[in-house]
């Protein structure tokens, strides 16, 4: 979804606002598989996806494990990064060809700094960050596989067209076979 039509839905956006946004935001058109960011990274940047599937991963034992899935209408940022000066554990990797808006944290803070109602969807929007990490830490803790995919399926209904089953799998922390038998119904 367009980064202005998206705040548009939510807050009365001057068409000064708008320009400003408009200018303060680079859009980048990114290839399926495009590493936009490695683990250990120290980014700045918030990003905003217009279009395509977004994933965030860890890197434990060697092994490659997705944390989160950003669609259409995602914002993300590095939190240890932006906030606290350090690496974030986690990469980001585009998933299929994608529209990202990205803006550098110091910078959206001077826009968001002149608008209340920017300052009213900024708080929105956090707090919508921090109830996804608290919904994902309640799925690990107390749902069944199946439960974490009915709920997956809720949060994002066409996923399973649009990424891979490994990146589903380990997103479930479950493995293949585990969603094959839960696919068909097995489990």
């Amino acid at each position: 979804m367009d980064l202005i039509l998206y705040l548009k839905q939510h807050i009365i956006l001057s068409p000064e606002m708008e320009a400003q946004v408009q200018g303060a935001f680079r859009q980048e058109e990114l290839p399926k598989g495009h590493p936009l960011l490695s683990p250990g990274n120290f980014s700045q940047k918030v990003f905003y996806v217009e279009k395509g599937v977004v994933r965030t991963y860890y890197i434990k034992d060697g092994k490659d494990i997705t944390h989160s899935f950003m669609v259409e209408g995602s914002f993300f940022v590095s939190i240890e990064s932006a906030f606290f000066n350090s690496p974030s554990p986690y990469g980001v990797e585009v998933l299929e060809q994608a529209t990202i808006r990205t803006i550098p944290y110091p910078d959206l803070e001077k826009v968001i700094d002149g608008s209340q109602a920017l300052q009213k969807l900024s708080r929105l929007v956090m707090i919508n960050a921090v109830k996804t990490f608290s919904d994902k830490l309640y799925s690990i803790q107390f749902q069944s596989a199946q439960e974490r995919y009915n709920s997956m399926l809720e949060k994002f209904p066409d996923i399973m067209l649009r990424v891979p089953l490994g990146h589903i799998a380990s997103y479930l922390g479950i493995t293949q076979e585990t969603l094959s038998r839960i696919r068909a119904g097995k489990v």
